[in-house]
């Protein structure tokens, strides 16, 4: 109960300071560009914190970090340097390293401890990342989805700028880069349905339904998106973060079918699907975007949400199941070959809870529903 006080306090500190802050702005004749979804409006104001701060103060959660060692598979130079083939290693939440047409592009690329403005506080890390920035090959292209913390990491940008030819993001993002000391001629900037090709490589913006901010005062100031890469002999698709919504279907009806879906599943909860979709909603994604296979990412990195940390692959790998989707869940760092990707071991359940029995493993999943 103390701890449901002092979290209600806080939020009602920020939602004083919030409206000051508002108001103060507006008085000052303050105007910024504002950015929308195109189904549904996310609304987070004074009445949806009270459930959300309810539901956090009465979370009971069997495993909320992982009970033993996250496995990774380490990758160095001389590792990338054995292979030209287009693949896909998952680094960790929804971080990917892309090879494609002997060119390597980098999406979402968290490196830093914490997904938190201060790295003294914050969601921490499972698991360290495959790959130091400073073991990354020469990079394309840098794609972002969206300016939240786990998935905009200012000291990895930082590092990032002398080894990458191009940042591509969503509108207003690029202000972030060139701010952290990024040469402008460097980032393109783009609004949904906007391509950019480099070297034969073809990027374009989608919608996906989020919002964005990393303060108290800059509510949807930039843009959020998803991605469609092509290449010459490849065609994925990155969710980035978002709630399910029609524009899946679209992006499938323009640009698939896809080799592969990069499809959020995780950090998710009914309080706020609107913004990020439950297993169910990710899966249909996939089926929407009519991609040959799917990689579950946004999840077995950071705690995020309310459910046990390896929730989000049980339940996709049981969906996956049923509808007969062809699932991928490597190990971080472990290498996706695109021309014949292949089904991957349930590697968490090693680290899961004991006992390890498939029905007893399902019925956890059932009870944290």
């Amino acid at each position: 109960m103390k701890i449901l006080m002092s979290l209600l306090v806080v939020l009602g500190a920020l939602i004083v300071i919030i409206l000051i802050s508002k108001y103060w702005f507006a008085s000052r004749g303050h105007k910024t560009q504002i950015f929308s979804n195109t189904e549904k409006v996310y609304q987070s104001g004074i009445s949806s914190l009270w459930p959300i701060a309810k539901a956090y103060g009465s979370a009971k959660r069997q495993a909320p970090i992982p009970q033993g060692e996250i496995p990774l598979e380490a990758l160095t130079p001389e590792i990338l340097d054995q292979s030209t083939e287009d693949t896909v290693y998952r680094l960790g939440h929804s971080t990917l390293l892309m090879r494609l047409d002997g060119e390597y592009l980098l999406i979402d690329p968290v490196f830093s401890e914490r997904a938190s403005p201060v790295q003294w506080a914050g969601p921490k890390r499972f698991h360290q990342s495959p790959i130091s920035i400073a073991d990354l090959p020469a990079i394309k292209a840098v794609i972002i989805s969206h300016d939240h913390y786990d998935h905009l990491d200012r000291a990895a940008i930082e590092q990032l700028a002398a080894k990458v030819q191009h940042f591509v993001t969503p509108l207003k993002v690029g202000e972030y880069l060139t701010t952290w000391g990024v040469d402008a001629i460097q980032v393109t900037e783009l609004e949904w349905w906007q391509s950019v090709e480099l070297n034969g490589l073809s990027i374009t913006a989608t919608p996906a339904q989020h919002f964005s901010g990393r303060g108290l005062l800059d509510r949807n100031q930039t843009l959020w998106a998803s991605w469609v890469i092509q290449g010459l002999q490849h065609k994925v698709f990155f969710s980035g973060d978002s709630g399910y919504f029609n524009g899946f279907k679209e992006i499938g009806e323009r640009y698939g079918p896809f080799d592969l879906s990069m499809i959020e599943t995780g950090a998710y909860n009914e309080l706020w699907s609107d913004i990020h979709m439950l297993p169910e909603q990710s899966l249909q994604a996939h089926i929407d975007v009519q991609a040959k296979a799917m990689m579950p990412i946004h999840n077995g990195t950071f705690d995020l949400a309310l459910h046990d940390w390896f929730e989000p692959f049980e339940r996709i790998n049981q969906l996956a199941k049923q509808q007969n989707v062809t699932l991928l869940t490597p190990k971080f760092g472990q290498a996706v070959m695109l021309a014949n990707p292949q089904a991957s071991e349930l590697w968490w359940r090693a680290i899961m809870l004991e006992p390890q029995n498939t029905d007893e493993l399902n019925q956890v999943v059932i009870n944290s529903n």
